[in-house]
This record gives structure tokens, sequence and C-alpha cells, in this order.
């Protein structure tokens, strides 16, 4: 049965906010304003992802979490930014697509239910789904800031990694002061929870896991980039979840395929055709294949299975606005744990294909950003660990709903995309000019003609 507090309208009757909560949460908005641009991501990174979601500020019946908070305190600033230079590059093919995802969400979501409640509830989903992607987009303007919040992502990971390894060995979170979750124990395990939840923080932590790699290889960041890498391996093994440690997997695998990088086209090709063929000679659907993946012993994949299944037999539901009743569709079907199907579901085919395309131009412009700079194995690197950090995504996709924490780093690794994609076609051409520089065309000689 669907929890109580997950109805709309649910949730706490009063404001929820733990003093020390509330002085860090001051002290992250102030340095949000004084802090140069290039710095400001650091407090707003450490707030976010330390405050248990449970922190609410409710005025007039409408709960404003921290995250909500701290995002108006970014766009405050960019408002008062003026319009020059908000953007790296422009707003670019990404950042579009980005944002009509959120707003076909908003509108078909609100039309779907067309209630007042799930109106208000829809309106603070689009502060985190398109007020969080243009706060940090703002935040990080260029490869230095780029680096920085990877730093800080970094003493995240160290900060959780610490606190969820605690939990083993006492079975109580040191967050639960300010509303973090207690452990779960499952077949006999500690799954622990930090300050966002086992299974968010492990998942967010093995998509991570290629970009401290190449944090790893930059100047002056080794120390971090070690910390963050055992930070986030302690959080993916004790969060003891499949899906973390199926992230943890593909993000590797992505790394793994980096000899094959000029043979991607062919590797895309031959995964479409694998798919296909398993699809023609097994017995059940190509997708039946999610139910078979158990690496704790204790994952709950037949519903991973079912939701998939039921979501595609019942296209026709959900196609133009979504679909509000799935949970007749069997038991716990009401726990949309796969990105793709909450999507669907919530926002239509037309937020899915969106939603697709977000990824689709995310790789389409690592990809020709790599050939502009192939040959330079440093910008190659940065730009194949963002490619693995995304695959990892599309891999925890199949296995969880981002919710606000998954939402936030999936937003910061954007960004990276887009900066480090620009900067790589930016030095590229600077290159060409250079080259074009030192060798004029040649002047005929006229002399004696």
């Amino acid at each position: 049965m669907q929890p109580e507090h997950l109805h709309f309208g649910g949730g706490s009757s009063a404001t929820i906010l733990h003093p020390w909560v509330a002085v860090g949460m001051l002290v992250a908005i102030v340095l949000i304003f004084v802090l140069p641009r290039e710095k400001a991501i650091t407090p707003f990174l450490l707030a976010f992802f330390t405050i248990p979601v449970v922190q609410v500020v409710v005025l007039g019946g409408v709960h404003f979490t921290m995250h909500q908070i701290l995002i108006f305190a970014v766009l405050a600033r960019m408002a008062a930014s003026g319009r020059g230079g908000r953007f790296v590059g422009g707003f670019n093919a990404l950042d579009r697509v980005a944002v009509l995802c959120a707003l076909s969400g908003f509108i078909i979501f609100s039309t779907q239910w067309m209630e007042t409640q799930a109106t208000i509830k829809c309106l603070g989903d689009l502060v985190i789904t398109l007020g969080g992607y243009l706060a940090v987009r703002f935040l990080i303007p260029d490869r230095e800031t780029l680096r920085r919040s990877l730093k800080v992502l970094a003493l995240i990971c160290v900060i959780q990694g610490l606190c969820m390894v605690s939990e083993q060995f006492t079975a109580q979170n040191v967050f639960a002061f300010a509303g973090g979750p207690w452990p779960d124990y499952r077949n006999g395990h500690i799954r622990a929870q930090g300050a966002m939840g086992g299974l968010y923080a492990g998942t967010m932590a093995g998509a991570l896991i290629p970009l401290f790699l190449w944090l790893w290889t930059e100047a002056k960041s080794g120390l971090a980039a070690s910390a963050g890498i055992a930070g986030a391996t302690a959080m993916v093994f004790v969060s003891h979840a499949s899906t973390c440690w199926l992230t943890f997997g593909g993000s590797l695998l992505g790394l793994c395929v980096w000899p094959l990088r000029r043979q991607m086209r062919l590797i895309r090709w031959g995964i479409v055709a694998t798919l296909v063929g398993l699809h023609l000679v097994m017995h059940g659907p190509v997708w039946s294949l999610i139910e078979k993946v158990d690496l704790t012993g204790g994952s709950s994949s037949y519903h991973r299975y079912m939701l998939v299944d039921n979501c595609i037999r019942h296209f026709s539901n959900w196609w133009l606005i979504g679909y509000r009743y799935y949970a007749s569709w069997g038991f716990d079907m009401w726990d949309l744990c796969n990105q793709f199907v909450a999507t669907a579901l919530g926002g239509g085919l037309v937020t899915l294909v969106l939603f697709i395309m977000i990824y689709s131009r995310s790789f389409g412009l690592i990809g020709r950003a790599g050939k502009q700079v192939e040959g330079d194995r440093h910008q190659e690197w940065l730009l194949w660990c963002l490619g693995s950090a995304l695959f990892g995504y599309v891999v925890a996709s199949f296995g969880i709903n981002y919710m606000v924490y998954l939402t936030m780093c999936f937003f910061t690794l954007l960004v990276c995309v887009s900066v480090a994609t620009f900067e790589a076609t930016r030095l590229a051409e600077v290159k060409v000019e250079t080259i074009d520089d030192s060798h004029p065309a040649s002047v005929p000689n006229l002399v004696g003609a």
C-alpha cells in the first residue's frame, strides 16, 4: 500500500527545522550571495547534499524544503547579476531540452490531475527540475569551477561515506537528529542510509566514480580525488543495494571501453543487435532480463521488471497525458522505482522523449567535442569520464527514480558536460586559428614576371 505521506497534501503539518540545520542554511545562503560566482557552488552543494529532505518550512499549508530554499537563493543571485554571461557558451541544445522536459512534465502532470494539491506539488517539483538546473548552470561557468565542484562532491562523499560506514557498526544514523532515515535491514544486512537514504546515496556515489578518477589526473587534486573515490566506494557497498552496485559497475564498464573509443558506433549497433536477437530467442521479452538481476540476494528485481512490462503493455493509457491509476496494475505498482517509467506515467510520451533526448544530446555533445580534440588525451579523458558517469546514470534509471538528490547530481553532471564540451570546442578552434596564422597563404613571386 502506498504510504500515506506520499499523497498530495500529505507530509508534515508544521515546520520541521532543527537549529543546526537552520544555522547551516543561514551560513550557506549568506555565502551564496557574498562569495564570487565561481566559488558559490561550494556552500550550495555542501548544504544541498547534507540536509535531509524532511527538513521543511510550512507557510500557509505549503511545504518549502531546504533544497528549494537554496535554489531560490541562487536564482535570486542570478536575477541580480544581469543578463550578460549567465550561461557559459550561451543557451545550448542540451539546455533547451532540459528546460522543455521540466516544463512538459509540469504542464502534463497538472493537466492529468486537475487538482489544487497536485498543482502545488507540481510547482514544488518544478523548482527542483527547472530552477535546480538553471541554478547549477549559473554556478558553474568554467572548467576551474567544474573542478571545484567535483572536489566538493568528493568531500560530500567522504562525509557521507564515513557516516554510512559507522551505521554498519552502530546501527544508528548520524543524521537521525535532523530526520535522516534509520538504517534499513534486508536479508540480515544493514542498508546504511546517511542523509540522503542508502539507495540514492549509493547510486549517486557509483555514478561519480569516473569523475573522481579524472580529478585524480588534475594538478593539486590527487588528495581530494583519492578521498572521493574511497568515500564513494564505501557509500556504494554499505548501501547494500543492487541498483547502487550496478551503477558502480556501469560507470566502471564505461571507463573500461576507453581503448575502444574510436569504435563506439560499432559497439552501439552491436548492443542494439544483441538486444533484438535476445528478444527474438528468449521465452519472455528482452526487458525480462531485469527480473534476473539480483546482486545482493534481496533485490526487488521482479517488481522492477513488472513496472517496465506494465508500462509497455499499457501504452495506450499513458502516452497522451500520463496515467494516474497505475497502482491498479498490480502489487506495489505505486512504487515507481524506474525513472523512465516514472517520467512516462507522470508526463506522457512527450516528456519521456524529451528525457531520453537529454541523454542523447549529452552523449552527442561529448562525441562531437571528442572528435574535435582528438589526440589531446587530457581533454579526451575528461569527456570520456563524463560519458561514463552518464552511462552509470542510464543503468541506474532502470532501478530507481531520481528524487531530489539524484536529480541535482544529474543536473551537475549535465552542466559539467556543457562546460567541458564548450571549452574543448573553443580550444580546438583556437588551435586551428593558431595553425592558420603560423602558415600564411603563400604570396606569388612576381619578380621578373
